[in-house]
């Protein structure tokens, strides 16, 4: 059996633990849990160390359990927010854990006949039969309010400047979770529950229950990873267009590929031990080779390379480096036709781009490429200097005259024309 926790500490994984936690995982098979709330039908990036996290539990010989919180995802969780979260509906839940379930296999194993395969359970299948007078008798008893108000989670929403105060129900979150770890420990055997380490002082409301309610000699402990950030101390995992998605409908595996790939080399160097599988001594190896020559970026394309395929396929992975390869190498017409047109727009959101009506087509390449509003080239002349000389490419394939008629055969997707000058100047016009 692999240390767990040595795991952890080298990948810069590990941010606090209970006392006897690491000496606990190496006397035998340990359960543990991690919980995920289902407010969306899709895990972001911010999951994947957790995600991560019982990945390598399962590899060292442990067994997962992922506890959907179809229950308190219908509650929300004060730690570290501003606000309440929009309660969902029990078919919302239900469709977002089974869709979370799906992106979840391909890092854990849930299939096989191992002691140690992965589990799936959801807190509303335990708590939605579970009356308020049960609630009151089995868990607060238990807990003093002086023990929940002593959390720094709670302290800060009632502290907080911008705060409206706390909701009883929000107050309570810690109560709830804590009673997820005590009904596992008892119906599971799950003895530790893994978090980020925001969740710290939820988590050990749990172990301190358990103890209270089943003696001090039962065996509970809590294990937190740190909270990813980037090197310049902002939040990781946002971006101007919001969360990076594990769902290629809302994030394709282009601009998946493209997030990781354009990360710091500080970031990088970080990141590969958190998100990657890759054993220490490659990744060192590869720290190692990216000093030696930080212009190639070796440690952002492997990275780049092992998530994009982790969390997708190699097929998408081939289509994620064909289209960087568009913009930035070597391509044909045949590898455009190949983009989804999510993957075609992203590609090309960053170029300038011009509407024309579907009208204009009929007409040559030079009124096209040069309706007023458009800034694609200088002037006419200009252009058929350009195409002259087999300085401008239509949808990859270079222009042979300055008078070709441009007609709907030329759409990619029904509706865009890539005009290219040179090597790297593009622009996209669409035919509307």
């Amino acid at each position: 059996m692999k240390n767990f926790v040595e795991e952890l500490r080298w990948r810069g994984m590990l941010a606090q633990m209970m006392p006897g936690t690491e000496e606990f995982l190496m006397k035998e098979m340990v359960s543990a849990y991690l919980g995920t709330d289902p407010t969306a039908d899709s895990l972001h990036i911010g999951h994947l160390c957790g995600i991560m996290m019982l990945r390598h539990l399962q590899r060292c010989g442990h067994k997962p359990y992922l506890l959907v919180g179809g229950a308190t995802g219908m509650i929300g969780d004060p730690s570290g927010k501003s606000q309440e979260r929009n309660l969902l509906d029990a078919d919302t839940l239900y469709h977002n854990q089974e869709a979370i379930k799906k992106q979840v296999s391909k890092f854990l194993d849930f299939d096989s006949t191992e002691p140690n395969k992965a589990e799936m359970v959801n807190n509303y299948d335990w708590m939605k039969d579970f009356t308020f007078l049960d609630f009151a008798r089995t868990v607060g008893k238990h807990i003093t309010v002086n023990y929940m108000m002593a959390k720094d989670s709670v302290k800060r929403r009632l502290n907080g400047e911008a705060s409206d105060g706390l909701s009883f129900t929000e107050f309570t979150y810690q109560l709830l979770q804590g009673y997820d770890f005590l009904y596992q420990y008892q119906h599971y055997g799950i003895k530790l529950q893994l978090g980020g380490n925001d969740q710290w002082g939820n988590m050990t409301t749990g172990s301190e229950l358990i103890r209270r309610t089943l003696g001090s000699e039962a065996e509970a402990y809590c294990l937190t990873c740190p909270l990813i950030t980037k090197a310049d101390g902002k939040k990781f995992g946002k971006t101007e267009s919001g969360n990076i998605w594990l769902d290629r409908n809302r994030t394709t595996p282009y601009a998946f590929y493209q997030f990781w790939l354009n990360v710091s080399d500080d970031d990088a160097a970080k990141y590969i031990k958190i998100f990657t599988s890759l054993d220490q001594t490659t990744i060192e190896a590869l720290i190692e080779e990216h000093s030696a020559d930080p212009g190639r970026r070796i440690l952002q394309h492997r990275l780049a390379e092992e998530v994009t395929r982790m969390v997708h396929s190699q097929e998408d992975l081939d289509m994620a480096i064909a289209a960087s390869n568009i913009l930035f190498g070597k391509s044909t017409k045949e590898n455009l036709l190949q983009l989804d047109e999510q993957t075609f727009t992203d590609v090309f959101k960053d170029v300038p781009h011009y509407e024309i009506s579907k009208d204009v087509l009929g007409q040559p390449a030079v009124e096209v490429m040069n309706q007023e509003g458009m800034n694609i080239f200088p002037s006419k002349s200009e252009m058929r200097k350009l195409v002259k000389g087999g300085g401008v490419a239509l949808n990859k394939e270079k222009l042979t005259a300055f008078d070709q008629v441009i007609t709907a055969n030329d759409l990619i997707d029904g509706k865009y024309l890539l005009v290219q000058k040179g090597k790297k100047n593009y622009s996209l016009i669409i035919v509307k």
